[in-house]
């Protein structure tokens, strides 16, 4: 069994896509994730799963909280622009529509957001396992949410 047979596997379940930012002592930082998954109601957990080889890893690590934002249907290049690797912290953020956050960016357009504080990290082989206490959600624009599958985004 290998990594690569997995994410054959894997990538034939639509998974919900979403953007993770947070706020480090050095910079604002933003991810597209796959893995965002509800954990537990009492207390209201997530958790979000990062590659340990990701520029994004450390930050999330160091912020100690991170927010994020549900993708609409209408947001697939937005997902694929903050999952594209290497680029700038800075460079990031030219023509992204944001509204400041408690715990990170908040990306305009959005189904929903949350903001969390890390409740605990765990290794997990080649990512970590990072689990937020839900602080406060907000509801925004109705409509089908964004999924990948199959390597594409799809409405879903």
């Amino acid at each position: 069994m290998t990594g690569n047979e997995l994410r054959e596997v894997m990538r034939r379940s639509p998974a919900p896509v979403a953007v993770v930012t947070g706020i480090d002592d050095r910079e604002e930082f933003g991810l597209t994730v796959g893995s965002l998954v509800s954990l537990s109601l009492d207390p209201p957990l997530v958790g979000v799963s990062i590659g340990k080889d990701s520029a994004r890893h450390e930050p999330m690590r160091n912020a100690g909280a991170f927010a994020v934002s549900i993708l609409s249907e209408r947001q697939a290049a937005l997902a694929q622009h903050f999952a594209r690797s290497g680029v700038p912290p800075l460079a990031l953020w030219v023509d992204v529509a944001t509204r400041p956050g408690k715990h990170g960016p908040l990306l305009e357009g959005a189904l929903a957001w949350l903001e969390c504080r890390t409740w605990a990290e765990y290794d997990a082989g080649d990512h970590t396992l990072f689990l937020g206490e839900v602080v406060s959600t907000e509801l925004g624009a109705t409509g089908r949410g964004l999924a990948y599958r199959d390597s594409t985004y799809h409405p879903a």
